[in-house]
């Protein structure tokens, strides 16, 4: 299936937006936000993944990224993809969840309807990838991810969020290590 949301530019700074199917809320649990945060760090440290501003929701992440040093954002994306989800249904199947039958028949009904899944899939196929062209729409999508959790009324300030960059940018200390956008930034196209 193709989207209108493919990274064409690989080392461009892109905002992308990663889904669980049927938006399930996984993310409810620390242990699975530590899995995504372990993971993203092992992308920055081995793969060049360079994050800007992060959030991760209940059933959904964002991320402010580009590729350096690497024209494969969008492999960089796959074996993240691929991996985490290996390792988050693996922690639903062994740890204890109260929602894991349910859980593990959706993802199961999700793999029936596409070919290249075996038993579950965890992650849409989409990436939800839009370049970032300009100053103002790197703070725009700095904003959007930012307030995510105070829009769903989890928290009443961005930086108290725990599972989110803008601990980062508010000077706290922060679950993952993101550059910070400070200043004017050019994409080349």
């Amino acid at each position: 299936m193709t989207t209108g949301y493919q990274i064409k530019e690989q080392s461009s700074l892109h905002h992308v937006t990663l889904q669980v199917v049927y938006w399930i809320d996984v993310f409810t649990r620390s242990r699975y936000s530590d899995i995504v945060i372990e993971n993203l760090k092992y992308c920055q440290e081995n793969k060049g993944l360079v994050i800007y501003a992060y959030v991760i929701m209940s059933n959904h992440i964002h991320l402010l990224l580009q590729s350096e040093g690497s024209d494969d954002l969008s492999g960089i994306l796959r074996d993240f993809k691929s991996y985490t989800s290996k390792k988050l249904l693996e922690s639903i199947e062994n740890d204890t969840e109260s929602r894991k039958e349910w859980m593990l028949f959706m993802f199961k009904r999700a793999a029936i309807k596409h070919k290249r899944n075996t038993v579950y899939q965890f992650w849409t196929h989409e990436n939800h990838a839009e370049i970032i062209y300009s100053e103002k729409f790197i703070r725009q999508k700095i904003d959007y991810i930012h307030n995510n959790p105070v829009r769903a009324k989890i928290v009443q300030h961005p930086e108290d969020y725990l599972y989110s960059s803008a601990r980062s940018y508010a000077g706290h200390e922060s679950m993952l290590q993101v550059e910070l956008l400070t200043t004017k930034w050019k994409t080349m196209i």
